[in-house]
């Protein structure tokens, strides 16, 4: 995939988080060796997002992107960004957002506690 179309992708990500009320705190956030995409907040709760864009499921959707080794990435760069900060009143919660750009539509899917 190229740059441009996941930036498209989280760009798309982050208008749909916040037309759905969370405010974006960060985007493409890194700690170590690791990146989340957008870490939002609404109300109590901190979501930390892993936007995948596809222009097709020929490799996959993508959710499947999302593998074992991918969660444990971004579960380490979620304790770096808890640590450095104060969080203790909130609750925390992984998503994925699946932006599929077609020639004719565009679709955005939230897996809410994907992991």
């Amino acid at each position: 995939m190229n740059k441009s179309l996941g930036f498209k992708g989280e760009q798309l990500a982050a208008d749909f988080l916040t037309r759905r009320g969370f405010e974006i705190l960060e985007r493409n956030f890194r700690f170590d060796r690791g990146e989340i995409d957008i870490i939002a907040r609404k109300e109590k709760l901190i979501s930390f997002c892993e936007v995948k864009t596809r222009t097709s499921n020929a490799y996959g959707s993508g959710e499947e992107a999302v593998n074992l080794r991918k969660q444990r990435q971004i579960s380490k760069v979620a304790e770096g960004y808890i640590g450095d900060r104060e969080l203790d009143d909130f609750d925390f919660r992984f998503d994925v957002i699946v932006v599929e750009v077609r020639r004719s539509s565009t679709k955005i899917r939230m897996i809410e506690n994907a992991f």
